[in-house]
């Protein structure tokens, strides 16, 4: 298999019926990226706190099945609708999560694994299906379920991480810095050819949502835990208004480009 047949991103005439529905990678998208893993974080501990776990997590399963409704309407990047899907799914993600750990008692060393299994067969189901990962092709329902199924994965996957390093020692400070370092990895590698841009894209996505996380509470925690003590709410109003102030600098694809 080679790299031009995994980012071989132009479906055939039958199937090209929308606009490509995510906006283009720019520095835009990954600042948006970690400011909403961030606000995604501290919102759902908010949430958990002020309501009870049980109807936050109702709530936040209703809010992502309303804003992924929303999405899936539009035939083309909208980009109010597609970050507030994005969020929700940031805010569910971290309620998965934690409700594993909390809830269940399944430590982050079991759940990290778990949901990297279920990122795997998600991809590996995704390209069985379509042949390619590249998010530059996704104009038809199925590629989209597919990239929504991947995205919640990749939450949920980085909530558990970004917990697991920041309670074996490396703290909230400790790990915002493990993983700004670990997210130049694949950046480098795509640059200087190792990494074809579709495992670059992808890997780095992963990472940003325990970047974001781990920036966010260290920011809101206590500092009996390590943390700024800015507090839950703050920081996820001003979160909020960095992510709304940000969306609508993206834009989508202008073109079929051939890299991403």
């Amino acid at each position: 298999m080679t790299a031009e047949h995994v980012l071989d991103d132009r479906p055939p005439a039958p199937v090209r019926r929308m606009a490509n529905k995510v906006p283009e990678v720019t520095v835009y998208f990954w600042i948006i990226k970690v400011l909403t893993t961030g606000m995604g974080e501290t919102a759902s501990d908010l949430l958990a706190r002020t309501l009870g776990p049980v109807p936050a997590v109702a709530l936040g399963g209703l809010a992502l099945a309303a804003s992924l409704t929303v999405q899936f309407t539009r035939r083309r990047y909208v980009a109010w609708a597609y970050w507030t899907a994005v969020v929700m799914v940031s805010v569910f993600g971290t309620m998965a999560a934690d409700v594993l750990h909390v809830g269940l008692g399944v430590p982050y060393a079991v759940s990290t694994p778990a949901f990297l299994a279920v990122l795997a067969a998600v991809f590996v189901l995704w390209y069985a299906s379509e042949r390619t990962l590249s998010i530059h092709s996704i104009r038809t329902r199925r590629r989209e379920t597919f990239y929504w199924a991947a995205v919640l994965a990749t939450f949920a996957l980085g909530t558990a991480a970004g917990d697991l390093t920041a309670t074996v020692g490396f703290g909230y400070l400790g790990s915002v810095v493990l993983f700004a370092a670990a997210i130049c990895l694949p950046a480098l590698a795509h640059r200087f050819g190792s990494l074809n841009a579709v495992t670059a894209f992808w890997t780095a996505y992963v990472i940003t949502r325990p970047l974001g996380a781990s920036l966010a509470d260290w920011m809101a925690l206590a500092h009996t835990r390590g943390g700024l003590g800015l507090g839950l709410a703050p920081v996820t109003l001003a979160w909020t208004a960095a992510i709304i102030a940000g969306s609508f600098s993206t834009s989508t694809w202008k073109s079929e480009p051939s890299s991403g």
